[in-house]
């Protein structure tokens, strides 16, 4: 989360400069961070001579990758149990208790595991937790469907062609996370500059490969990319097999909060967006004023949305 340098690239003078850029070409708004040094990333190619890049996306929704997966395993050895035992026994005798220590985060699970899927998987989301009636104005929220995305997420849930718990999530992730998300990133990413990618993971005959194997191949318990790591010892070093999943998350709230020309251009955007009455005057004050100052690395990933929807909007003259 430090503001040094990056590869030579000052990462708070990258925001500054791009972020307009990277807001534009998407053709919808966009708003994972992780679009900026994904960027970076394809221009360091790029001035490198590099014509194309070999994208691993895909892998973590074929081979089970994604610690998201091992966490609703965790959460799916409560949820299994016999009904009457969780609802007559165990949920009785834990919420009599005080919700202090152990007991209070034993409760927490309790809540989040007796969650029917997917909602629980999309437990983590920012905007669900917030309340969409907390953040969005009473009018637009009027003339959307505010229950189609969870009805579509579970729609795709049932309708997977599996049995699995984990199946069932790799089907979720294969349609959204990866088709709405990952894949517009990187391609949008190298698009803006200037050089061609491809996602050799994403062959039809290595999907159809995935598809054949069994669950207990793709999430061992919480072991991920059980097959995929198995297979490739010996071939690579015992390290690269063993380490931990890094990804591209950007801190935008800490920079944020640290460089005040930054936070300006953030501000303005969002100061902008507050006139489109398309979120509420009242959260975007607190989420400014408060919730960021607070929490900076959490609700800066809000202020971040925002802000991209604001840069959309403008990239495409739409009209305050």
């Amino acid at each position: 989360t430090g503001h040094a340098t990056l590869g030579g690239i000052d990462p708070v003078k990258a925001l500054r400069d791009y972020y307009p850029r990277i807001a534009a070409i998407h053709d919808q708004p966009f708003g994972n961070a992780s679009a900026v040094p994904a960027y970076y990333c394809a221009k360091l190619a790029k001035d490198n001579g590099v014509e194309t890049l070999l994208g691993g996306d895909g892998g973590d929704e074929l081979f089970g990758g994604n610690s998201r997966y091992a966490t609703q395993y965790v959460y799916s050895l409560y949820a299994d149990l016999p009904l009457g035992l969780r609802k007559g026994v165990i949920e009785p005798l834990a919420f009599a208790l005080p919700p202090i220590g152990l007991v209070g985060k034993a409760q927490r699970y309790l809540r989040t595991a007796s969650q029917p899927m997917p909602e629980r998987y999309d437990n983590y989301n920012l905007l669900e937790r917030l309340g969409p009636r907390n953040v969005f104005s009473p009018d637009f929220l009027d003339s959307v469907d505010a229950t189609g995305p969870r009805a579509r997420s579970a729609e795709v849930y049932a309708q997977a062609n599996a049995q699995s718990l984990i199946n069932r999530m790799l089907a979720l992730d294969l349609r959204f996370t990866l088709a709405d998300n990952d894949l517009p990133k990187v391609t949008r990413s190298c698009e803006l500059a200037g050089v061609g990618v491809r996602f050799p993971l994403l062959d039809d005959g290595l999907v159809a490969f995935s598809a054949r194997l069994a669950p207990g191949l793709k999430l061992r318990r919480t072991q991920l990319r059980y097959f995929f790591k198995e297979a490739l010892h010996g071939f690579l070093p015992d390290e690269i097999i063993a380490k931990k999943k890094h990804g591209f998350g950007l801190p935008f709230g800490s920079w944020m909060r640290t460089h005040r020309p930054l936070e300006q251009l953030a501000m303005d955007s969002i100061a902008e967006l507050r006139k489109r009455r398309l979120v509420r005057p009242d959260f975007i004050d607190d989420l400014a004023f408060s919730k960021v100052r607070q929490h900076p690395e959490y609700y800066g990933t809000m202020v971040w949305v925002l802000m991209m929807l604001e840069q959309w909007f403008r990239a495409r003259r739409v009209a305050l």
